[in-house]
């Protein structure tokens, strides 16, 4: 009985995050382009880890993730994170100030720029201390963390053909309906 309640639980935390991140289309229907007012978009939003930006421009625009110093100087020679395909998912992996321009300096001097503050938690930080546990005969069971590396597409990785999280969301359904019955049958 007490392995199936770790199993709940682990799996509940792990649906947890994923639920509750947001995918803010940066700019709403106007998008990601030099006419579209970025500092009224962002003002009412709170951006938290694990939430994504998704950047949809024209061929005209390009978007990339850069430092403080990058964003003030509309520099995107040493970008963090590009994106170029005109739909580009980045998903907020830390807590702390990020910073996006276009790569078109003109339209980065002209305003084209974009500063998010995410609040949260590093994802990847460890667990709080484990409880001690009952005295039993069982094998003690660990939880993985989750790793760093989840939904951080590759610079100039597409993002058509899914919505974020969908093809995330559907294994991690199909493995905690699928799992405890497998791992039930090995008892």
């Amino acid at each position: 009985m007490g392995k199936i309640f770790i199993w709940f639980v682990v799996l509940g935390l792990g649906f947890r995050q994923r639920c509750m991140a947001t995918v803010y289309t940066v700019g709403n229907y106007a998008g990601w382009d030099i006419s579209t007012d970025l500092d009224s978009w962002v003002a009412d939003k709170s951006f938290a880890v694990g939430d994504s930006l998704l950047f949809q421009y024209s061929s005209l625009h390009t978007v990339f993730e850069v430092s403080k110093d990058a964003f003030d100087n509309c520099d995107a020679r040493n970008a963090i994170l590009s994106g170029r395909d005109g739909n580009t998912t980045i998903t907020l992996s830390t807590p702390g100030q990020k910073y996006f321009i276009c790569g078109t300096l003109l339209h980065c001097l002209g305003g084209m720029k974009l500063q998010v503050s995410v609040n949260g938690e590093d994802p990847v930080s460890p667990a709080p201390a484990p409880v001690a546990p009952e005295p039993s005969d069982q094998v003690p069971v660990s939880i993985p963390h989750p790793s760093s590396n989840i939904n951080k597409p590759l610079p100039g990785a597409s993002s058509a053909g899914f919505l974020f999280g969908a093809r995330d969301s559907l294994g991690v359904a199909c493995f905690c309906l699928l799992g405890p019955i497998f791992w039930m049958m090995t008892i």
